[in-house]
Protein backbone atom coordinates (compact mmCIF):
# COMPACT_ATOMS: atom_id res chain seq x y z
CA UNK A 1 0.00 0.00 0.00
CA UNK A 2 1.32 3.43 -0.95
CA UNK A 3 0.72 6.72 0.82
CA UNK A 4 -2.09 7.47 -1.67
CA UNK A 5 -4.07 4.30 -0.99
CA UNK A 6 -5.63 2.52 1.97
CA UNK A 7 -7.36 -0.67 3.07
CA UNK A 8 -11.15 -0.54 2.83
CA UNK A 9 -14.17 -2.85 2.97
CA UNK A 10 -16.38 -2.31 -0.04
CA UNK A 11 -19.54 -3.72 -1.58
CA UNK A 12 -18.41 -4.63 -5.08
CA UNK A 13 -20.62 -7.52 -6.16
CA UNK A 14 -24.46 -7.82 -6.06
CA UNK A 15 -24.47 -10.87 -3.79
CA UNK A 16 -23.85 -11.75 -0.12
CA UNK A 17 -20.42 -10.86 1.23
CA UNK A 18 -18.05 -7.90 1.21
CA UNK A 19 -14.72 -7.20 -0.47
CA UNK A 20 -11.39 -6.42 1.23
CA UNK A 21 -9.63 -3.83 -0.93
CA UNK A 22 -5.91 -3.40 -0.26
CA UNK A 23 -5.34 -0.34 -2.45
CA UNK A 24 -8.44 1.80 -2.32
CA UNK A 25 -7.86 5.48 -3.13
CA UNK A 26 -7.76 7.91 -0.22
CA UNK A 27 -10.88 10.09 0.10
CA UNK A 28 -10.77 13.50 -1.54
CA UNK A 29 -10.74 16.39 0.94
CA UNK A 30 -12.70 19.47 -0.04
CA UNK A 31 -12.29 22.95 1.40
CA UNK A 32 -14.84 22.30 4.18
CA UNK A 33 -13.94 18.64 4.73
CA UNK A 34 -12.04 16.85 7.49
CA UNK A 35 -10.02 13.70 6.78
CA UNK A 36 -10.16 11.30 9.74
CA UNK A 37 -7.89 8.33 10.32
CA UNK A 38 -10.26 5.69 11.65
CA UNK A 39 -9.02 3.87 14.76
CA UNK A 40 -12.15 1.90 15.68
CA UNK A 41 -15.38 1.09 13.83
CA UNK A 42 -18.57 -0.63 14.94
CA UNK A 43 -20.48 -3.15 12.85
CA UNK A 44 -24.12 -2.12 12.64
CA UNK A 45 -27.32 -3.93 11.73
CA UNK A 46 -27.36 -1.89 8.53
CA UNK A 47 -23.90 -3.23 7.67
CA UNK A 48 -25.22 -6.74 8.21
CA UNK A 49 -28.09 -6.07 5.80
CA UNK A 50 -25.51 -5.01 3.20
CA UNK A 51 -23.31 -8.02 3.97
CA UNK A 52 -26.26 -10.36 3.48
CA UNK A 53 -27.47 -8.38 0.45
CA UNK A 54 -31.15 -8.51 1.34
CA UNK A 55 -33.98 -6.86 -0.57
CA UNK A 56 -33.48 -3.47 1.07
CA UNK A 57 -29.74 -3.44 0.34
CA UNK A 58 -30.16 -4.49 -3.27
CA UNK A 59 -32.53 -1.59 -3.83
CA UNK A 60 -30.54 1.06 -1.96
CA UNK A 61 -26.78 0.42 -1.85
CA UNK A 62 -24.63 1.54 -4.83
CA UNK A 63 -22.04 -1.05 -5.80
CA UNK A 64 -18.45 0.03 -5.20
CA UNK A 65 -19.24 1.91 -1.99
CA UNK A 66 -17.15 1.71 1.17
CA UNK A 67 -19.62 0.75 3.90
CA UNK A 68 -19.73 1.56 7.62
CA UNK A 69 -20.95 4.57 9.62
CA UNK A 70 -19.95 3.99 13.26
CA UNK A 71 -16.42 5.05 14.16
CA UNK A 72 -13.93 7.04 16.15
CA UNK A 73 -10.56 8.29 14.96
CA UNK A 74 -8.11 11.17 14.79
CA UNK A 75 -8.07 14.10 12.41
CA UNK A 76 -5.37 13.57 9.78
CA UNK A 77 -5.99 16.56 7.50
CA UNK A 78 -8.32 19.54 7.20
CA UNK A 79 -9.57 21.46 4.20
CA UNK A 80 -8.55 25.05 3.55
CA UNK A 81 -11.82 26.48 4.92
CA UNK A 82 -12.04 24.37 8.10
CA UNK A 83 -12.07 26.71 11.11
CA UNK A 84 -12.46 24.79 14.40
CA UNK A 85 -11.19 21.22 13.87
CA UNK A 86 -7.51 20.53 14.46
CA UNK A 87 -5.18 17.82 13.18
CA UNK A 88 -4.69 15.16 15.85
CA UNK A 89 -8.05 15.78 17.50
CA UNK A 90 -9.98 12.65 18.55
CA UNK A 91 -13.39 12.71 16.90
CA UNK A 92 -16.37 10.83 15.56
CA UNK A 93 -19.00 12.19 13.16
CA UNK A 94 -22.73 12.45 12.58
CA UNK A 95 -23.31 10.15 9.62
CA UNK A 96 -26.13 12.11 7.99
CA UNK A 97 -24.78 14.64 5.51
CA UNK A 98 -27.53 17.20 5.00
CA UNK A 99 -28.14 19.88 2.38
CA UNK A 100 -28.85 22.77 4.77
CA UNK A 101 -31.30 24.25 2.26
CA UNK A 102 -34.55 22.28 2.45
CA UNK A 103 -37.39 23.14 4.86
CA UNK A 104 -36.51 20.44 7.44
CA UNK A 105 -32.89 21.62 7.53
CA UNK A 106 -33.80 25.28 7.82
CA UNK A 107 -36.34 24.58 10.58
CA UNK A 108 -33.92 22.66 12.80
CA UNK A 109 -34.83 19.15 11.63
CA UNK A 110 -31.79 18.24 9.60
CA UNK A 111 -32.11 14.57 10.65
CA UNK A 112 -35.00 14.31 8.14
CA UNK A 113 -33.33 16.34 5.37
CA UNK A 114 -35.07 15.83 2.02
CA UNK A 115 -31.78 15.03 0.24
CA UNK A 116 -29.74 13.47 3.05
CA UNK A 117 -26.71 11.34 2.26
CA UNK A 118 -25.70 8.71 4.81
CA UNK A 119 -22.08 7.67 5.03
CA UNK A 120 -21.64 3.99 4.30
CA UNK A 121 -25.00 3.90 2.54
CA UNK A 122 -25.14 6.75 0.00
CA UNK A 123 -21.48 7.79 0.07
CA UNK A 124 -18.22 6.17 1.17
CA UNK A 125 -18.16 5.28 4.84
CA UNK A 126 -15.79 4.44 7.67
CA UNK A 127 -14.84 0.79 7.07
CA UNK A 128 -11.55 2.11 5.81
CA UNK A 129 -8.35 3.54 7.19
CA UNK A 130 -9.56 7.05 6.36
CA UNK A 131 -12.94 8.74 5.91
CA UNK A 132 -13.77 12.32 4.89
CA UNK A 133 -16.76 14.25 6.25
CA UNK A 134 -17.83 17.91 6.31
CA UNK A 135 -16.56 19.80 9.35
CA UNK A 136 -20.15 20.45 10.45
CA UNK A 137 -20.54 16.72 11.06
CA UNK A 138 -17.41 16.29 13.18
CA UNK A 139 -17.97 15.63 16.90
CA UNK A 140 -15.00 15.87 19.32
CA UNK A 141 -14.79 13.00 21.81
CA UNK A 142 -14.20 13.67 25.49
CA UNK A 143 -11.01 11.94 26.72
CA UNK A 144 -12.97 10.16 29.47
CA UNK A 145 -14.96 8.16 26.91
CA UNK A 146 -13.14 4.96 25.78
CA UNK A 147 -12.69 4.11 22.11
CA UNK A 148 -15.04 1.10 22.13
CA UNK A 149 -17.87 3.39 23.30
CA UNK A 150 -16.89 6.45 21.26
CA UNK A 151 -17.03 4.24 18.16
CA UNK A 152 -20.74 3.56 18.71
CA UNK A 153 -22.07 7.05 19.41
CA UNK A 154 -24.25 6.64 16.30
CA UNK A 155 -26.46 3.77 17.55
CA UNK A 156 -26.43 5.13 21.10
CA UNK A 157 -27.84 8.31 19.57
CA UNK A 158 -30.63 6.36 17.86
CA UNK A 159 -31.59 4.77 21.17
CA UNK A 160 -31.35 8.11 22.99
CA UNK A 161 -33.55 9.87 20.42
CA UNK A 162 -36.20 7.13 20.65
CA UNK A 163 -36.31 7.11 24.45
CA UNK A 164 -36.28 10.89 24.85
CA UNK A 165 -38.93 11.48 22.17
CA UNK A 166 -41.30 9.10 23.96
CA UNK A 167 -41.00 10.78 27.36
CA UNK A 168 -40.44 7.67 29.49
CA UNK A 169 -39.82 9.30 32.88
CA UNK A 170 -42.19 7.84 35.47
CA UNK A 171 -44.01 5.75 32.86
CA UNK A 172 -44.15 2.01 32.20
CA UNK A 173 -42.22 1.05 29.06
CA UNK A 174 -42.39 -1.88 26.66
CA UNK A 175 -39.37 -2.41 24.38
CA UNK A 176 -39.98 -4.88 21.56
CA UNK A 177 -36.67 -6.24 20.29
CA UNK A 178 -33.52 -5.97 22.38
CA UNK A 179 -30.82 -6.20 19.78
CA UNK A 180 -28.03 -3.64 19.95
CA UNK A 181 -30.16 -0.49 20.00
CA UNK A 182 -32.94 -2.06 22.04
CA UNK A 183 -30.44 -2.98 24.76
CA UNK A 184 -29.08 0.55 24.70
CA UNK A 185 -32.64 1.83 25.07
CA UNK A 186 -33.10 -0.30 28.20
CA UNK A 187 -30.12 1.35 29.90
CA UNK A 188 -31.13 4.85 28.77
CA UNK A 189 -34.77 4.42 29.82
CA UNK A 190 -33.68 3.24 33.26
CA UNK A 191 -31.30 6.21 33.60
CA UNK A 192 -34.04 8.57 32.38
CA UNK A 193 -36.36 7.54 35.20
CA UNK A 194 -38.70 5.07 33.52
CA UNK A 195 -41.04 3.05 35.70
CA UNK A 196 -41.47 -0.66 34.96
CA UNK A 197 -39.43 -1.69 31.91
CA UNK A 198 -40.67 -4.74 30.01
CA UNK A 199 -38.81 -6.22 27.03
CA UNK A 200 -39.44 -8.91 24.43
CA UNK A 201 -37.04 -10.81 22.19
CA UNK A 202 -36.53 -14.28 20.74
CA UNK A 203 -33.01 -14.76 22.16
CA UNK A 204 -32.55 -15.83 25.79
CA UNK A 205 -29.09 -14.26 26.18
CA UNK A 206 -30.43 -10.90 24.98
CA UNK A 207 -33.23 -11.04 27.52
CA UNK A 208 -30.70 -11.85 30.24
CA UNK A 209 -28.51 -8.93 29.19
CA UNK A 210 -31.56 -6.67 29.16
CA UNK A 211 -32.16 -7.54 32.81
CA UNK A 212 -28.53 -6.75 33.57
CA UNK A 213 -28.98 -3.33 31.96
CA UNK A 214 -32.15 -2.49 33.88
CA UNK A 215 -35.20 -4.35 32.50
CA UNK A 216 -37.70 -5.52 35.12
CA UNK A 217 -39.71 -8.11 33.16
CA UNK A 218 -38.81 -10.15 30.07
CA UNK A 219 -40.89 -12.21 27.65
CA UNK A 220 -40.03 -14.41 24.70
CA UNK A 221 -41.43 -12.73 21.60
CA UNK A 222 -42.49 -16.07 20.09
CA UNK A 223 -44.87 -16.70 23.01
CA UNK A 224 -48.33 -15.78 21.62
CA UNK A 225 -49.59 -14.94 25.12
CA UNK A 226 -47.05 -12.22 25.92
CA UNK A 227 -49.25 -9.20 25.02
CA UNK A 228 -51.87 -10.36 27.52
CA UNK A 229 -49.15 -11.02 30.12
CA UNK A 230 -47.74 -7.52 29.59
CA UNK A 231 -51.14 -5.95 30.13
CA UNK A 232 -51.58 -8.01 33.29
CA UNK A 233 -48.19 -6.84 34.55
CA UNK A 234 -49.27 -3.20 34.12
CA UNK A 235 -52.51 -3.20 36.15
CA UNK A 236 -54.42 -4.75 33.25
CA UNK A 237 -54.04 -1.52 31.28
CA UNK A 238 -50.90 -2.07 29.20
CA UNK A 239 -47.64 -0.12 29.17
CA UNK A 240 -47.77 3.63 28.71
CA UNK A 241 -44.90 3.68 26.21
CA UNK A 242 -43.94 1.32 23.39
CA UNK A 243 -40.40 1.53 22.00
CA UNK A 244 -40.41 -0.64 18.87
CA UNK A 245 -36.85 -1.63 17.97
CA UNK A 246 -37.24 -4.91 16.07
CA UNK A 247 -38.79 -3.95 12.76
CA UNK A 248 -40.62 -7.29 12.81
CA UNK A 249 -44.27 -7.24 11.75
CA UNK A 250 -45.39 -9.56 14.54
CA UNK A 251 -43.64 -7.52 17.22
CA UNK A 252 -45.13 -4.30 15.87
CA UNK A 253 -48.65 -5.73 15.78
CA UNK A 254 -48.36 -7.28 19.24
CA UNK A 255 -46.80 -4.11 20.63
CA UNK A 256 -49.77 -2.04 19.49
CA UNK A 257 -52.15 -4.60 21.00
CA UNK A 258 -50.36 -4.42 24.35
CA UNK A 259 -50.07 -0.62 24.50
CA UNK A 260 -52.64 1.04 26.74
CA UNK A 261 -55.21 3.56 25.55
CA UNK A 262 -53.66 7.01 25.33
CA UNK A 263 -50.17 5.55 25.17
CA UNK A 264 -47.21 6.59 23.04
CA UNK A 265 -45.51 4.40 20.44
CA UNK A 266 -42.03 5.38 19.23
CA UNK A 267 -41.05 3.34 16.18
CA UNK A 268 -37.37 2.99 15.28
CA UNK A 269 -37.19 -0.55 13.85
CA UNK A 270 -37.34 -0.68 10.06
CA UNK A 271 -39.52 -3.45 8.58
CA UNK A 272 -38.25 -5.20 5.45
CA UNK A 273 -41.76 -5.16 3.99
CA UNK A 274 -45.09 -3.36 4.59
CA UNK A 275 -46.79 -4.12 7.92
CA UNK A 276 -50.56 -4.48 8.34
CA UNK A 277 -51.97 -2.72 11.42
CA UNK A 278 -55.58 -2.55 12.63
CA UNK A 279 -55.72 1.24 12.73
CA UNK A 280 -59.29 1.41 14.06
CA UNK A 281 -58.71 -0.97 16.98
CA UNK A 282 -55.08 -0.26 17.90
CA UNK A 283 -54.64 3.41 17.01
CA UNK A 284 -57.79 5.46 16.44
CA UNK A 285 -60.07 4.11 19.16
CA UNK A 286 -57.19 3.78 21.63
CA UNK A 287 -56.16 7.39 21.03
CA UNK A 288 -52.45 6.60 20.93
CA UNK A 289 -49.63 8.83 19.69
CA UNK A 290 -47.25 7.37 17.10
CA UNK A 291 -43.74 8.80 16.69
CA UNK A 292 -41.61 7.88 13.69
CA UNK A 293 -37.97 7.98 14.80
CA UNK A 294 -35.28 8.61 12.21
CA UNK A 295 -31.64 8.88 13.24
CA UNK A 296 -30.70 11.49 15.82
CA UNK A 297 -31.56 15.12 16.45
CA UNK A 298 -28.66 17.19 15.12
CA UNK A 299 -27.17 17.92 17.52
CA UNK A 300 -29.33 17.83 20.61
CA UNK A 301 -29.09 14.04 20.84
CA UNK A 302 -25.28 14.14 20.67
CA UNK A 303 -25.14 16.41 23.72
CA UNK A 304 -27.53 14.08 25.55
CA UNK A 305 -25.40 11.01 24.79
CA UNK A 306 -22.26 12.77 25.96
CA UNK A 307 -23.97 13.96 29.16
CA UNK A 308 -25.31 10.50 30.05
CA UNK A 309 -21.91 8.88 29.45
CA UNK A 310 -19.86 11.44 31.38
CA UNK A 311 -22.28 11.40 34.32
CA UNK A 312 -21.92 7.64 34.67
CA UNK A 313 -25.67 7.14 34.33
CA UNK A 314 -25.24 4.48 31.66
CA UNK A 315 -22.67 1.78 30.98
CA UNK A 316 -22.78 0.19 27.53
CA UNK A 317 -19.68 -1.96 28.03
CA UNK A 318 -21.71 -5.20 28.38
CA UNK A 319 -23.19 -4.58 24.92
CA UNK A 320 -19.76 -4.50 23.21
CA UNK A 321 -19.23 -8.25 23.32
CA UNK A 322 -16.42 -8.58 20.75
CA UNK A 323 -13.43 -6.47 19.70
CA UNK A 324 -11.61 -7.74 16.60
CA UNK A 325 -8.96 -6.69 14.09
CA UNK A 326 -10.07 -4.81 10.97
CA UNK A 327 -8.91 -7.59 8.64
CA UNK A 328 -11.04 -10.10 10.58
CA UNK A 329 -14.30 -8.38 9.64
CA UNK A 330 -15.76 -11.62 8.24
CA UNK A 331 -15.47 -13.14 11.70
CA UNK A 332 -17.41 -10.23 13.14
CA UNK A 333 -20.30 -10.62 10.70
CA UNK A 334 -20.41 -14.38 11.24
CA UNK A 335 -20.58 -13.90 15.02
CA UNK A 336 -23.47 -11.47 14.57
CA UNK A 337 -25.30 -13.91 12.31
CA UNK A 338 -24.84 -16.79 14.74
CA UNK A 339 -26.05 -14.74 17.68
CA UNK A 340 -22.74 -15.06 19.53
CA UNK A 341 -22.11 -11.32 19.35
CA UNK A 342 -24.20 -8.29 20.23
CA UNK A 343 -22.00 -5.34 19.23
CA UNK A 344 -18.70 -5.93 17.40
CA UNK A 345 -16.07 -3.17 17.33
CA UNK A 346 -13.12 -3.45 14.94
CA UNK A 347 -9.68 -1.97 15.60
CA UNK A 348 -8.77 -0.29 12.33
CA UNK A 349 -5.56 1.51 13.30
CA UNK A 350 -3.46 1.79 16.42
CA UNK A 351 -2.99 5.22 17.98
Amino acid sequence: MTQDTMHAIKKIQPKPGLDWIAQAPLPEVGARDVLIQVTHAGICGTDRHIYEWDQWSAGRIPLGITIGHEFVGRVAKTGSSVVRTRVGERVTAEGHIVCGKCEPCRSGRGHICESVQIIGVDRDGCFAEFVAVPEENVWPINPAIPDRIAAIFDPIGNAMHTVMAAGVSGRSVLITGVGIIGLMAVAIARAAGAGTIIVTDVERHRLELARQLGADITFFANDPDWPAAVRKATNNQGPQVLLEMSGKSGAIQDGFKALRSGGTAALLGTPSRPVEIDLSRDVVFKGITILGINGRLMYETWFQVESFLLSGRVDFSPIVTHEIAFADFEQGFKKMQSGDAIKVVMTVATK
